[in-house]
C-alpha cells in the first residue's frame, strides 16, 4: 500500500471517529443541542461524561451517566454537587492537558 493510500484510509477512520463522538441532547426547553463527547471519567463509583457544544463552545458540560437496563435506557443527568463537578473537571484537565489549552 502506498503512503498516499494509507493517508486516505487514516483520514476516513479519523472522520468516522469524530462523527461517532457527536451526541444530541434535548435541553429543558425541548431544543436539540449537539455536543462532542470529550471524555468519560469514573469518580467515586459513578461515571461522568465531559461534553462540549459543537456550536457554542464556551465551556465543557459535565453530566452524570445513570445506566439503564441496556444502553438505550441510559440517562445523562445534571451534576448537582459543585464539589463533584469540580473534581471531575480537574481530572479531565489532568488527563487532557496535552490536547487542550485550559484557561484558569
Amino acid at each position: 500500500m502506498s503512503e498516499e493510500t494509507k493517508d486516505i484510509f487514516d483520514n476516513e477512520e479519523e472522520n468516522e471517529e469524530e462523527e461517532s463522538n457527536i451526541i444530541i441532547l434535548t435541553d429543558p426547553e425541548g431544543n436539540d443541542v449537539e455536543f462532542e463527547h470529550l471524555d468519560t471519567i469514573e469518580y467515586k463509583d459513578d461515571v461522568y461524561v465531559v461534553l462540549i457544544e459543537t456550536v457554542d463552545d464556551e465551556g465543557v458540560t459535565i453530566l452524570k451517566l445513570i445506566e439503564g437496563n441496556d444502553e438505550a435506557d441510559d440517562e445523562l443527568v445534571t451534576v448537582e454537587d459543585e464539589d463533584t463537578a469540580e473534581a471531575v473537571y480537574q481530572m479531565f484537565k489532568e488527563r487532557n492537558k496535552e490536547f487542550f489549552d485550559f484557561e484558569d
